[in-house]
């Protein structure tokens, strides 16, 4: 007869890793809570651009179904109306009638977007590898969520409404940047306004600065960053501020997705990821029974 064992506390954690079956029920149980691993450089970069690819692949595909979208932008602009909260025609007027404040809003638009967004993935990758793949599964989901929405909502931006007094202020002022203006505008969809992956993407990055950054002024423009997006977008006329809302909507979506796989927020999971050491399962003898 072999002597009678139990499991120590790492056997135990080792075996909980793994789905297990109710033996009341027959059914297996759900598995622990991921754990980050130590994200590859290579795979980071080719994961991000096949992402990017099938984004704007998919988003682009989608029918321009123009008389959906303007309907639903003569809808969103009356409910704006009852609301009290129609600001976007007097802001874009406003901002384009200051040369130099519209053409710094053009480039702003066009290039903070990626920049910003890609910068703090880095950033992430360098310095907080332990919350890396869970911050960036909460951008990943929060984009698939808005291939949706553009799918089901075609809506068109407030610079297309038939109708309305608003200004496309990159033809105005001839510069370049919106893929829906222009000489760039047969490349994009031009009704894929809801939701505004400008606000989904800017209050994604703008909460990782704020929670993770140490240093105070860091924290500040984190907080800073998506309300000097929604002026932008308002006053460039390219989106509506309740596209904001409903890219608001689809990054709190990722955030419940990530907490759902990982079992915490990114920004609460540790700042390193733990040298991984293969855990055998030890068993102490139990002393023998006389």
């Amino acid at each position: 007869m072999g002597e009678p064992t139990v499991t120590t506390l790492k056997g135990r954690e080792e075996a909980a890793a793994h789905p297990v079956a109710d033996e009341t029920t027959g059914r297996r149980l759900l598995p622990r809570p991921r754990t980050p691993r130590r994200p590859r450089l290579w795979f980071e970069i080719l994961l991000i651009a096949v992402s990017y690819w099938t984004y704007s692949l998919i988003r682009n595909a989608v029918p321009e179904q123009r008389a959906e979208a303007l309907r639903n932008a003569d809808w969103i602009w009356r409910l704006e109306q009852q609301l009290g909260l129609a600001f976007e025609e007097s802001v874009n007027h406003a901002v384009n009638s200051v040369t130099w404040l519209v053409v710094g809003m053009n480039y702003y638009y066009a290039t903070l977007h990626f920049v910003v967004t890609l910068g703090v993935l880095v950033w992430l990758y360098r310095s907080h590898p332990g919350r890396y793949a869970a911050t960036r599964l909460v951008l990943f989901t929060t984009t698939g969520f808005a291939l949706v929405g553009y799918y089901l909502y075609p809506l068109a931006p407030p610079r297309l409404m038939n109708g309305q007094d608003f200004i496309d202020t990159v033809l105005v002022h001839h510069t370049w940047g919106s893929m829906a203006s222009g000489d760039l505008k047969n490349m994009s969809n031009q009704y894929a306004a809801m939701p505004s992956m400008h606000i989904g993407w800017s209050v994604w990055a703008g909460l990782t600065i704020f929670a993770l950054a140490t240093v105070p002024w860091a924290r500040v423009l984190g907080l800073l960053y998506p309300a000097a997006t929604l002026v932008v977008i308002v006053a460039t006329a390219n989106h509506f501020w309740l596209d904001a809302v409903g890219g608001m909507i689809c990054l709190a979506v990722g955030y419940g997705i990530a907490l759902l796989w990982y079992g915490r927020q990114p920004y609460a999971l540790p700042k390193q990821v733990p040298e991984g050491k293969k855990r055998e399962r030890q068993r102490v003898p139990l002393p023998k029974q006389k």
